[in-house]
């Protein structure tokens, strides 16, 4: 019987690598487990404190073999880079990233473990010619399969009017989502503007889990918009809890971010988004490497709404909501050149391909 592993270094990678534990889990012949890191958070601006104890415990409650085991297993699946990946012995190190974003760090990362060769499932032309620019076609074994992620986009997994009445939400009013990243981001650039559309529309806010949690960003990201909400009660602000950014962006008619992965997933839907532009060259990493792959301003510049402050906000939105032909146009041609496929059997293929590179061993 195949052993396979489903490593989690943060919770939030779970709605990445959930599809693909669904479709393996449809074979009795596979036995699946989920390992959970430390996931911490920290407290009182100083204290950081494991969270996985808390996490194993919802896990468990669900039905989910929980383990803490590194060794033993054919394969292990994960939601980025692995810190120290030789602890899991021979096991075929299979990466289904948490999000197709611009930013450079998962190159970056990669090259780092020169000597560690992962299996990588790509979304689509867009990533495959990255990993070839830096070379990382010659370390991994890459795979364009789509991004399992998206399946429930495609797959009648959600009903828009169900969300609407699960969220409360008025079926007259355009749905926006703000999804900001947690660096760089447009929370303090824009947050207050953003609450304020809740008057006109039905406005969700969906922070990032290290916008809540203090370890790699400050908590006055969260706690603007906690202050911001006891202001504009219609504003729903998405609960630190839920990890799981997909039913909000279906649901959404537009949504705005920034430099955050989730406006590529956004545009497999086909609907039109808003991307607030940031000083590009003054994000770096520590070491002067651009944070960005690809200018944000220049980024789906034909097919998206680019907004560079908080007085556009609102022209913005009725462009994003009534996009012209020629925008319909760019984003089909976006879409196609980030996703290969959007039909809902990404997971699928992502499991044919492991069982045939573990058949090959």
């Amino acid at each position: 019987m195949l052993k396979i592993l489903f490593y989690l270094a943060q919770e939030y990678y779970w709605p990445s690598l959930k599809p693909v534990y669904d479709a393996f889990a449809t074979n009795e012949e596979i036995e699946l487990f989920i390992n959970i890191d430390k996931n911490s958070k920290r407290y009182f601006k100083i204290f950081l404190v494991s969270q996985r104890g808390k996490i194993e415990k919802k896990f468990v409650d669900q039905g989910y073999q929980v383990t803490r085991e590194e060794k033993g297993f054919d394969a292990v699946f994960c939601g980025a880079q692995i810190k120290n990946p030789h602890r899991f012995g021979d096991a075929l190190l299979c990466n289904v990233d948490h999000g197709p974003g611009i930013k450079t760090l998962r190159y970056r990362h990669f090259l780092k473990q020169p000597d560690t060769q992962y299996i990588c499932f790509l979304e689509g032309p867009y990533r495959v010619e990255k990993f070839k620019k830096y070379g990382l076609d010659k370390i991994e074994k890459i795979y364009d399969v789509g991004l399992p992620k998206l399946d429930v986009f495609f797959n009648g997994h959600f009903d828009k009017d169900e969300l609407v009445k699960k969220y409360n939400l008025d079926p007259a009013k355009k749905t926006i989502l703000y999804a900001p990243s947690y660096k760089p981001t447009s929370i303090f650039m824009i947050g207050e503007q953003i609450c304020r559309l809740a008057e006109q529309y039905n406005v969700i806010v969906k922070l990032h889990p290290y916008s809540w949690n203090g370890k790699y960003a400050p908590h006055s990201q969260h706690e603007l918009f906690e202050k911001l909400q006891t202001r504009f009660p219609y504003m729903r602000l998405v609960a630190e809890s839920s990890h799981d950014i997909m039913p909000y962006m279906f649901v959404a008619d537009t949504m705005i971010s920034d430099g955050s992965s989730v406006i590529n997933e956004f545009l497999s839907l086909g609907r039109c988004g808003i991307i607030v532009d940031l000083e590009d060259d003054a994000l770096k990493h520590s070491d002067g490497q651009p944070l960005l792959e690809d200018r944000s301003s220049d980024w789906l510049k034909d097919s998206f709404v680019h907004i560079s402050d908080a007085e556009q906000l609102q022209d913005a939105i009725e462009q994003a909501l009534n996009p012209s032909p020629a925008r319909k146009k760019n984003i089909e041609k976006d879409k196609n050149y980030i996703f290969s496929f959007t039909d809902g059997n990404a997971a699928v293929r992502v499991k044919e391909k492991t069982l045939e590179l573990l058949n090959r061993r």
